[in-house]
Formats: C-alpha cells, sequence, structure tokens
C-alpha cells in the first residue's frame, strides 16, 4: 500500500512511519521543516514539503503522486499543554487541517483516510465505573472552554467517516506515553512535573501500540468506524509518573491539590486532577486483530530503555 502520512515526524508520527515501512509499505511524509524532511528520509520514507494549513501550497506540492491511503496526525503538541491556548493551533489542524488533508487524499486517489482523535472526546469529566465504548456519547460540552477541544475532535471525525468516495476511520487514543519518558525524567529532575494527589483514573496507551493500532487500521479496519486505541490498565497519570521516577531513579514528582494544579494549568489540571474514565478497547481488538503488547503502563515502563 502507498501511504501518505501527515505528521510523520511526531512523537507517535515517526513510530508510524517506522511500522508502516516494516510492514512493507510505501511511505510517502508531507514535512513542514527541513529538519523534518531529514527524518523522514533518515527511516526510508519520500519526504514532501509543504505546510499541511497551506492547501494551495499543500496540493501543490503532493500534484503527480498516488497513494492508497492518507494518515492524518497531525498535532501541534510539543508538550502536555497547561492552559486551553496551547490546543489551540491543534483544534486548527483537527479541522482545517483535516479538510485540507481529506482535499489531498481526493487529489492523491486514496481511497482511504486514518485521522486521529482522542478519548477525551468522550468528556472532560469522571464517568464513574461506566466503560465507555465506541457507541457511547462523543462530543459532550458543557459550555466551557473544553467545548472548543471536543469540537475540534468532532469535526474531525466526522469530515474522515462521511467523506465522499473514501473510507475514513477514526482512531480515538488513550493517553500517550512511552517513547518520551527520556522528556519526563528530565522533567522530574527539574522539578517541573506536578501530579494531582487524586487524580481519576485515564485510558493509556503506548507510543508503539498506538503505531501498531493505526497499521492494523489502514489494513484491517472498515470504513466509517471508530475504534478506541487503549491499554487493558486505566491509571493515574500520577501512577505513571511515579512509575517512570521509581525506574529511572529520578525524583518522586511533586504531589499538588487538585484545585491548585487547576489553579495553575486549567487544562492539564481537570485532565490529571478530574477527569477518570474506563475506556474498552474491545472492538480494536476483535476488528482489527490488534492488542496492546504493553497491557499497562507498568509494562511499557519496565520496557523502556
Amino acid at each position: 500500500m502507498k501511504v501518505l502520512i501527515a505528521g510523520g515526524t511526531g512523537t507517535l508520527g515517526m513510530p508510524i512511519v517506522r511500522s508502516l515501512l516494516e510492514a512493507g509499505h510505501s511511505v510517502a511524509g508531507i514535512a513542514r521543516t527541513p529538519e523534518g524532511a531529514d527524518r523522514l528520509r533518515a527511516v526510508g520514507a519520500t519526504a514532501l514539503a509543504a505546510d499541511a494549513m497551506d492547501r494551495e501550497g499543500l496540493l501543490r506540492a503532493v500534484e503527480g503522486n498516488e497513494a492508497d491511503a492518507v494518515v492524518h496526525q497531525l498535532t501541534a503538541l510539543k508538550k502536555a499543554p497547561a492552559g486551553h491556548g496551547g490546543l489551540a493551533r491543534t483544534n486548527e489542524l483537527r479541522t482545517q487541517g483535516t479538510s485540507n488533508l481529506l482535499d489531498v487524499a481526493r487529489a492523491v486517489g486514496a481511497r482511504r483516510f486514518v485521522t486521529q482523535s482522542i478519548v477525551f472526546g468522550y468528556g472532560y469529566r469522571d464517568h464513574g465505573d461506566e466503560v465507555l465504548t465506541e457507541e457511547s456519547p462523543f462530543g459532550e460540552t458543557n459550555g466551557s472552554p473544553f467545548d472548543a477541544h471536543v469540537n475540534a475532535m468532532v469535526f474531525a471525525e466526522q469530515q474522515a467517516l462521511h467523506a465522499d468516495g473514501i473510507d475514513g476511520i477514526a482512531l480515538r487514543y488513550g493517553l500517550l506515553y512511552g517513547n518520551d519518558i527520556d522528556a519526563v525524567v528530565r522533567m522530574l529532575r527539574a522539578r517541573s512535573l506536578p501530579v494531582a494527589a487524586r487524580g481519576g483514573l485515564i485510558p493509556f496507551v503506548h507510543h508503539q501500540d498506538a503505531a501498531a493500532a493505526t497499521v492494523a487500521a489502514l489494513e484491517r479496519g472498515h470504513g466509517g468506524e471508530v475504534y478506541n486505541i487503549v491499554d487493558d490498565t486505566p491509571a493515574t497519570f500520577r501512577d505513571l509518573i511515579t512509575a517512570v521516577a521509581e525506574a529511572r531513579h529520578a525524583p518522586k514528582p511533586l504531589v499538588l491539590p487538585a484545585w491548585l494544579l487547576k489553579l495553575v494549568a486549567p487544562y492539564g489540571g481537570v485532565v490529571l486532577g478530574e477527569v477518570s474514565m474506563r475506556v474498552s478497547n474491545a472492538k480494536a481488538k476483535r476488528e482489527l486483530g490488534w492488542a496492546p503488547r504493553y497491557p499497562s503502563y507498568r509494562d511499557g515502563v519496565a520496557a523502556a530503555p
């Protein structure tokens, strides 16, 4: 399969590119910077220079190219966002960026389109003991600043799932971890990564498992479907970060009351201190033939070099 990926130089994008190549697919990546293009070429992919937010420039960059599928992995998140403004650019990539990439898919003749989404679209709140499936309400809004993020997720999904002549698939990832452990350790040693004293359960997924699921969705996913891509063991953010600290002999994270964390980080404080959800991955296991190599954060942290 010829695959065109946008966002292929990111923390999740690079594992996806490598996994696609290892599976025998041909990969071309859209790169906004020369450094990004070099990273793609270094692993054996082709690089196309373009900015995904520049529709006309993007279409010029792919002119003359063909692809069977397009993968949308665009985000602007260099680190976990503390405030709502930290997600503004990513929201644009999920709205205008998705529309642009669907135009690209049509231009290159792609009949398959996979877009990233995230489980927080089920609602930034405590869901209690309810186990959320792909049939659960997605896109809950409550008149808060979180609505902008939820609406962007819904827009990206709906555009992909209902694109004429294209089999669109949306992957609702859990909170990604694994390939960024070195960065987490640096933050712990700088005492700049606080956690909530009583955070809720969060669905996690290792970057490598998310990459494997993305390849499985391209190869075996059903058009018009969404899949939860999470591991088997929801845990608190404090659990994960404490495990990293112990494994790397780094200082344990600063522990703050949830109200104080929310005060200094209006977005991150809610996600890490108030949101709690249990999310099922049964559909992805059943239809994609995928299962997490790291069923819990403990396995993923232990496997990190």
